[in-house]
């Protein structure tokens, strides 16, 4: 069973830790723009966020991995988006505190996303965070990426913790699913953009936050 007192929070990255829609939305778009497409405003993209390259060439031109012309569109849509990473990324509210507190407690934090290792690094160094974080692990990080909790452990084994002292902060049911089976607690982000994994209630984090300061109030 996860223990009850974490020794370390971990995030996901896009929806938990940062709001990084503004930036992948610019970035579909300037594909969309290549081919001559208007743009698609980011409301609409905000949802599919957490997806990253797979969820918003579905929502911007209705593709999916089995498609003919997806991998093309892909690397594009990542060369835009690697020139502009940072751009207007930024955390979320009451999350620079929260982190202020972790570090003030001397409470370790990492993240782990299932964005790619080379673009998580970043972005982080972009918010002026990566020499904080205690471990970075990105999708192609480890042997699986989330649902998988391959990420998890090897975030865990990093911190040199089992992974039921780790608690663990997502806003997609991957995350919560991940978790679940790397043996920590888990909470669900609500505040972030929640896919299409249904109804948040009926993923069973073991709690639903709705601000970033609520972390405190679990560990």
């Amino acid at each position: 069973m996860p223990e009850t007192c974490a020794r370390a929070v971990l995030f996901d990255l896009d929806g938990t830790l940062a709001d990084t829609a503004p930036d992948l939305a610019r970035a579909l778009n300037r594909v969309r723009a290549a081919h001559q497409l208007a743009p698609v405003p980011v409301e609409l993209t905000r949802p599919y966020t957490s997806s990253g390259a797979r969820g918003l060439l579905k929502v911007g031109f209705g593709l999916g991995p089995e498609d003919e012309r997806y991998d093309a569109l892909r690397l594009q849509f990542l060369d835009f988006y690697a020139v502009e990473i940072c751009v207007d990324t930024r955390l979320f509210d009451g999350m620079a505190e929260l982190l202020d507190r972790l570090d003030g407690d001397r409470l370790p934090w990492g993240v782990v996303t299932n964005k790619a290792e080379r673009f998580t690094i970043a972005l982080l160094q972009g918010l002026h965070l990566d020499r904080r974080a205690a471990c970075v692990v990105g999708g192609d990080t480890a042997a699986r990426a989330k649902p998988h909790p391959d990420p998890l452990l090897h975030a865990a084994a990093a911190l040199r913790l089992p992974p039921s002292a780790c608690l663990y902060v997502g806003d997609d049911l991957r995350d919560v699913q991940a978790a679940r089976a790397a043996g920590m607690r888990v909470l669900a982000a609500k505040y972030g953009y929640l896919g299409d994994g249904g109804s948040i209630e009926s993923w069973q984090a073991d709690a639903i936050i709705e601000h970033p300061r609520e972390v405190l109030d679990h560990l």
